[in-house]
């Protein structure tokens, strides 16, 4: 096949060499060495081509949208600080800022715990406090966030979760007043009250970043559940909700990202007989 400029289009491990370049700063990345040096090669030029030549390259999700699921699926995971850093950077060199990667991060505490968002914002300290990295424009007031009164946080929560997780969210704190209220507070107050109304990484985005957190984890598809409604509740496809989800199967393993596409069968069932 022939491309308009008549020259042959590159293979897949081209693309994948080419982007990898691109997002790493190096001439040849790290890992087709890591691979030769146990005479792996041919499996590290296959993972090349098929990660990075080809489901990069897939519509449905920009590549600074799959860095930040990226970073939220290294975060969850817990135990790739080496990953994260280079994906973090990755992040940086396909145009997203130091600030969406650090919230990216943030978003992952009410899911993953903060032991593994202390351990990714270590991980990625040097890198984000290099001169020159690129900063967030200041940004306006956010309209759901008050003038700060603690007195305000649990009413903002409540307005931000019902956007977000409509009915789903409201049946989570409903299921908890029996026997943990607090518990349900908590989720409401900090979660809803105070991390996602920070600025820098729209509702989107954030949606995006926890499905794909809540696919790596794995042990949280209920959870799930809710944000793949929540994602679609703030404007997100089908489409984004299935890249997403493959997305991670290749950081978190064929296992989780195939319960994770059995739980968005369900929701997209779910919304057609809502309809």
């Amino acid at each position: 096949m022939v491309d308009k400029q008549g020259t042959e289009p590159r293979s897949d491990f081209d693309r994948g060499l080419h982007l990898m370049r691109r997002m790493g700063e190096l001439e040849r990345p790290a890992v087709l060495d890591l691979f030769e040096s146990v005479n792996e090669g041919a499996f590290g030029e296959q993972c090349v081509a098929f990660i990075y030549g080809n489901v990069y390259h897939r519509e449905g999700l920009s590549l600074a949208e799959r860095q930040l699921a990226t970073i939220g699926t290294l975060t969850a995971l817990g135990y790739a600080s080496a990953q994260l850093r280079f994906h973090a950077k990755a992040a940086l060199n396909v145009g997203c800022d130091r600030r969406q990667i650090i919230e990216s991060i943030i978003q992952v505490s009410s899911f993953a715990g903060f032991p593994a968002v202390l351990n990714a914002l270590l991980a990625v300290k040097e890198l984000l406090a290099e001169p020159g990295k690129a900063e967030s424009p200041s940004d306006e007031a956010d309209p759901t966030r008050s003038s700060g009164a603690e007195d305000d946080r649990y009413e903002r929560g409540l307005a931000v979760m019902q956007q977000v997780d409509g009915e789903a969210g409201k049946q989570v704190v409903a299921a908890l007043q029996d026997i943990a209220p607090d518990l349900a507070r908590y989720i409401i107050e900090f979660t809803f009250g105070e991390i996602y109304p920070r600025p820098h990484l729209d509702l989107l985005r954030r949606e995006i970043v926890t499905v794909a957190a809540c696919t790596a984890l794995g042990s949280a598809l209920p959870q799930l559940k809710v944000h793949i409604h929540g994602l679609l509740n703030v404007g997100g496809t089908r489409q984004q909700v299935v890249e997403t989800v493959l997305h991670v199967a290749f950081y978190a393993g064929f296992p989780a990202a195939l319960n994770a596409m059995a739980v968005a069968r369900e929701v997209f069932a779910d919304r057609v007989e809502d309809r």
